[in-house]
């Protein structure tokens, strides 16, 4: 009686050690998917407060005359913005959602979470009016005032957000080897 109580209780430690590696494991991410989820995500921001996401949006919009294909319905601009913030949303969720271990990490996980929250109510309430007035084919004076109204607000500080979290993942990707184009 006494052996079979020796093998036995082995058995059953070996696998609850293996167990508690894997639920371990599964906690925290690897460097890579942090990485992706904090830093990588932002290059769907990356043309934030500049003419070319004005210009991305007013396109939704634009009809051609001589091309019937072109015809629009009034809402492509607002359908595109409500798709954005609607990723915008999810992707803030996921970097909450990480189990950051070590001050690097945590460091990158609230830089990446306060751009997040800094540029989801701009899309939210400038860039929606925005998407409206292009829709409805409104005067170009009325967009332009938006959009430099949303480049003088939040131009900047966005700059300054967006820069400091490429400082420090670029570090951490360089420090982990995550093969990264910067696209410079």
């Amino acid at each position: 009686m006494m052996k079979n109580l020796n093998v036995r209780y082995p058995k059953q430690l070996l696998s609850a050690l293996i167990l508690s590696f894997l639920f371990l494991s599964s906690c925290s991410e690897s460097p890579e998917k942090f990485f992706d989820i904090t830093v990588l995500n932002t290059n769907t921001i990356n043309d934030f407060a500049s003419p070319d996401l004005a210009r991305h949006i007013a396109d939704e919009a634009r009809e051609f005359p001589d091309i019937p294909s072109s015809k629009k319905k009034g809402n492509e601009a607002v359908t595109k913005i409500n798709y954005q913030i609607q990723y915008l949303d999810q992707a803030l969720a996921k970097i909450k959602k990480l189990s950051a271990s070590g001050d690097e990490q945590k460091e990158i996980q609230k830089l990446s979470t306060e751009l997040f929250e800094y540029v989801i109510p701009v899309y939210k309430n400038e860039y929606l009016s925005y998407a409206k007035l292009c829709d409805a084919q409104a005067a170009q004076s009325a967009k332009d005032e938006i959009i430099q109204s949303i480049d003088a607000k939040y131009g900047a500080a966005f700059e300054q957000k967006h820069n400091a979290l490429m400082e420090k993942g670029k570090a951490y990707a360089s420090e982990h080897n995550i093969q990264v184009s910067w696209g410079q």
